[in-house]
């Protein structure tokens, strides 16, 4: 079953404009709701979102369509993606609904839609909401005494405050540390400082001041100068960047040295094992992860796991195969044992639990590979089919022969953007920014 409207994390697109549209939504609403109505108890779905503006729009939206199938709905407001998650499988939900596209601008937004265990939705389960927007719901309306109910759930940030707390080591604190955290002007921009300052940290705010238009404006993962600038200016021990629904993270040392998301995978698993606590004997990454840190893992007696872009092709392997660390470069961290998808607060704790108990600088405890050279490029067109024209096929050929066995290419469509990602990476910098610039150059010549 194909899918027209889903992407690689879940429906994306800029808002009022198809398919991030209220009709659109209204749709989705109805068609999730009508397919996880299942059995005879009264059903809800909870809908958290991020700061956007036309976050305003979309939410009632959706919430419509819940209530015409007869499902309450549960709305905590400005929240993280894992935190909505999270209070979907604890609060019993049938269904969890995050309005947010992630590190994007302002005017673009999404729907990320979570089974009732907390995890996203399969691309087959996608696919068949998407035929039930396709095919008329109508028929499928609940009647008037039935109809759906909503209201607020006042107490989810503390809620998830609390849980995002009891994932650091008991007997572990954070007093003596300045901690810089960036909240990108997003969904963590409450819960991301309460929770450090709780935990004992001197916490330097930044990113949060939302005001529906700023949002990973200059700011977050994507945008980490700044951050990586007031860390060396406050004179911080470490500084942490999320993205704008805060399921990405990255982290900068004490010297203002950003460190991705492949580091912090090493770092977390390095230490899981050393305690007993890493299961599969590796990592789950995808194919964007640098060969260091496969070689990293390889001489700690662990494989690297790579799967296609996306957190949730991560999740899917690691759910079948056992594995409870993995991720991707972009910070995307997902900790099996505490969470359900990528949850950057947690992770970015993990990391400070290892600081706290190693008891040296970021520097040291954060960086423990050297990465092989590496280069992305993104290209943005307008439709067809750029990567089937055989002079594009032709200079990805050339390049693959000129980095042979010293290197890698891989080159793809976004499935969030109209953006064309090429990358390579090996041993010879100037090489792979030669051949990446080859590739692109073509690329842009056919797309005009």
């Amino acid at each position: 079953m194909t899918r027209k409207h889903f992407g690689t994390d879940g429906i994306r697109g800029t808002a009022n404009t198809e398919p991030m549209t209220a009709e659109t939504a209204l749709k989705v609403g109805m068609a999730a709701g009508h397919f996880f109505t299942r059995g005879a108890h009264r059903h809800r779905v909870v809908i958290g979102k991020d700061t956007r503006l036309s976050g305003y729009m979309i939410e009632p939206a959706l919430t419509s369509g819940f209530i015409s199938m007869g499902m309450d709905v549960i709305l905590v407001g400005p929240m993280p993606t894992p935190a909505v998650a999270r209070l979907t499988s604890s609060l019993r939900a049938d269904l969890g609904v995050m309005i947010s596209a992630s590190h994007n601008p302002f005017q673009d937004n999404g729907i990320k839609l979570f089974g009732p265990d907390g995890y996203k939705l399969s691309d087959e389960v996608e696919a068949k909401i998407e035929s039930l927007m396709a095919n008329g719901l109508s028929e499928k309306l609940a009647e008037p005494g039935k109809l759906g109910k909503a209201w607020r759930l006042e107490d989810a940030g503390g809620r998830y405050t609390e849980f995002v707390k009891s994932t650091f080591p008991k007997g572990l604190r954070l007093d003596g540390l300045k901690i810089v955290v960036d909240c990108a002007n997003g969904a963590a921009y409450k819960v991301a400082p309460e929770v450090l300052w709780e935990l004992g940290a001197d916490v330097v705010p930044i990113g949060v001041s939302p005001d529906g238009f700023n949002i990973n404006n200059g700011c977050g993962s994507t945008a980490t100068d700044y951050m990586c600038e007031q860390v060396v200016a406050h004179g911080a021990d470490l500084g942490i960047a999320l993205d704008g629904d805060a399921d990405r993270v990255l982290v900068a040392d004490e010297h203002g040295k950003l460190l991705d998301g492949d580091q912090l995978m090493a770092v977390v698993a390095g230490h899981m094992k050393r305690c007993g606590l890493l299961k599969g004997d590796g990592v789950v990454a995808t194919v964007m992860s640098n060969l260091g840190l496969e070689k990293y893992l390889a001489e700690q007696g662990l494989e690297l796991i790579r799967t296609k872009v996306g957190d949730r092709y991560v999740v899917e392997h690691m759910r079948e195969h056992g594995h409870n660390v993995g991720g991707e470069q972009s910070g995307h961290i997902v900790l099996k044992d505490y969470a359900t998808t990528g949850d950057g607060l947690v992770a970015a704790l993990q990391v400070l639990a290892v600081l706290v108990e190693e008891g040296k600088p970021a520097s040291e405890v954060c960086r423990v590979f050297e990465p092989l050279p590496q280069l992305l490029e993104n290209v943005r067109f307008n439709g067809g089919a750029p990567l089937e024209e055989a002079s594009v096929k032709k200079a990805i050929e050339e390049g693959e022969k000129r980095l042979s066995d010293t290197g890698r290419i891989l080159i793809r469509k976004s499935g969030t953007e109209p953006l064309i990602r090429v990358m390579a990476e090996g041993d010879d910098a100037a090489l792979i920014k030669e051949v990446v610039g080859d590739i692109v150059a073509e690329i842009r010549r056919v797309v005009g």
